[in-house]
This record gives structure tokens, sequence and C-alpha cells, in this order.
């Protein structure tokens, strides 16, 4: 009986010193253009001000403003919820090993990335792998618009995956016979829609954790397992002609999904930084969010805060609770 007391003590110390010292100055945390960023950006907001006791305020930013604030460690961005690896890895080589400014989570999650048309579209004209796709017959059967063209959503702007899509399906030769479409992710999932609705094909990027998987019926086209060999991807900040000097004809490396952070927050707000060290998230329970926030139109400080209702035990973890 004691050991509960003194143990329940220790926690309330623990819980105000913690409280104490995330109140020091406010984070701010990025709210990227995809559904899972914003939904773990979401949950890192409501763990500062409900759990630590701090003040955070969600800001939006791409990946090469997000990270260059965060390098600055001045409290523009202090926080990027989604570092997808190896596809940011250009950001990482320079900001998180060579200039040290930037940390990512000790633990991350699985994710995956490809192709996808709907199972109908791919059962009916037999598309079942990316080079299906490189075919007259094909293409005339995904041309919405009526220029002679199919179209294939390769992604948003600013999103390292849509400039590595885009060399993609060139190389696969899919761009001697379809557009690439680069669009956000709103235009791309009602294009989906639409287009299963109607009957007709489109070819688009997919990825998971993705709100996609609910509610469309669909399959991920067949591409050449990894070879590093196969994929040269040269960033725009490395050259200018990176188009041209890129060439990858083969499917991408697994995914690493990290939380990623400025360095300045262990000096200005350790316990945020603490944190954001050891958060530890799966691919099921960030599948769920994307469901909830984009799917049921729910918010997602408010997706946040149930789930935490549910998991604190998981949560007080990330604290040293």
């Amino acid at each position: 009986m004691r050991k509960s007391i003194i143990s329940i003590i220790f926690s309330v110390l623990t819980l105000a010193i913690i409280s104490n010292a995330g109140a020091q100055s406010l984070v701010r945390i990025a709210e990227p253009n995809w559904a899972s960023g914003r939904a773990i950006a979401g949950l890192i907001k409501v763990v500062i001000e409900d759990k630590i006791g701090g003040s955070a305020e969600l800001v939006p930013g791409t990946n090469a403003v997000i990270f260059k604030a965060m390098d600055r460690g001045k409290g523009e961005i202090d926080v990027h919820p989604d570092v997808w690896l190896p596809n940011q890895s250009n950001f990482t080589n320079e900001y998180v090993d060579q200039n040290n400014t930037v940390a990512l989570s000790k633990n991350n999650y699985d994710g995956i990335a490809g192709f996808c048309v709907s199972r109908v579209f791919s059962e009916k004209h037999g598309v079942k792998s990316v080079f299906d796709l490189a075919t007259p017959e094909v293409a005339a059967l995904t041309d919405r618009d009526g220029d002679g063209m199919g179209e294939i959503w390769v992604g948003a702007q600013g999103w390292a995956s849509t400039k590595a899509n885009s060399v993609k399906v060139r190389d696969y030769g899919i761009t001697n016979f379809f557009e690439p479409i680069i669009a956000e992710e709103e235009v791309a999932s009602a294009s989906i829609k639409d287009s299963i609705n109607k009957d007709e094909g489109y070819v688009f990027y997919c990825y998971a954790p993705h709100f996609n998987w609910f509610i469309f019926d669909m399959v991920m086209l067949e591409e050449p397992e990894f070879d590093d060999s196969k994929y040269k991807m040269v960033q725009p900040a490395e050259d200018p002609d990176w188009f041209e000097k890129s060439k990858i004809t083969t499917g991408d490396k697994p995914k690493t999904i990290h939380v990623g952070y400025s360095k300045s927050l262990e000096q200005r707000v350790p316990t945020v930084a603490n944190f954001l060290s050891n958060i530890a998230l799966d691919t099921e329970t960030v599948n769920g969010w994307t469901h909830e926030i984009v799917v049921l139109k729910r918010d997602s400080e408010e997706v946040a805060r149930a789930w935490i209702a549910e998991n604190s035990d998981r949560v007080d973890s990330w604290l040293g609770l």
C-alpha cells in the first residue's frame, strides 16, 4: 500500500515537473499536406498541451520549408510529424547527419508506396503491373479528358515522392502514353471516386498509411523489386538538371517513417524533445486516424484526444511515466 502511495506521489510530481518545463516555450508543429502528417501533427499538439502542459500550434509547410526552419532552430517550425525515408533522405542527410541540427525519433513505423488502380479495372483489363500501363489500349481506357493521353496522378506539389514518381513513370515508359498529373491529394481522391462511379480507368500514386484503403477497392500494381543500383534520384537542390540526370527503373525501397524535430528543443523545451524522441507509432493506428479525419470529417485534435483517452499507458510511456 505504501509503495502504491509513493508511486502515485512520484507520478504526480513528475507530471508537475513536466508541465512546468513544457510551458516554457511555444512549440510549432508543421502540418503537411497529406493525411498521415496531419493526423500525427494533431496528436503531437494534444500531447504537448494536455499531457505536458505546454503550448503548441500547427503551421502549414512543405518539406523544404519545414526542414530549413528546424535547422535554424528559432522556433519558426520545430517539428516535422511524418518524415518518410528514404523519400526525404536528401533533407535528413543535410540536417540530421551533416548539420546535426535536426533529430529523428528513435522509433519508426512502416509505410508502403506505389501506383494503384481500382480492383475492377485491374481484373477487367488485365492491368496487374506498371508495365501493363505502357500501351495505347490502356491509355485510351484512362483518357478522362479526351486529349489522347491517359492520366496518372504522381503526387502533390512539394512531396519528395512526386519528383521520384515523375522520374519513374518516364523510365517505365508510361509517359509515352500517359500524362503525369501533379495535384493536391483531395483532387486526386475526388478523381478516383469519380472514375470508379463512371466505370472509367484512373491510375494514381498510392501509399499506406492512408484513408483511401478504407473507401476504395483498389490494388497496387506490381513493380520490379527494389534494386539500389537501378534507383538514382538527383534532387533539385543538388542539380537544376535533376530530372534528366535521375533514373529509376525499380520499385521503392521499403519506407520507415519517423517524427523529426529541431534539436534546439533539447534546450528550449527538453520535455517536449524527450517526448518526440520516444514517440512510437504503428501503421495500423495511423491508418485509422487518417480514416477518422478525412473520411469521417473529424478534427485531428478531437481524434487524438479520443485515442489518448483509450491509450493513456502508451502515451505515458513516451513521457517516461
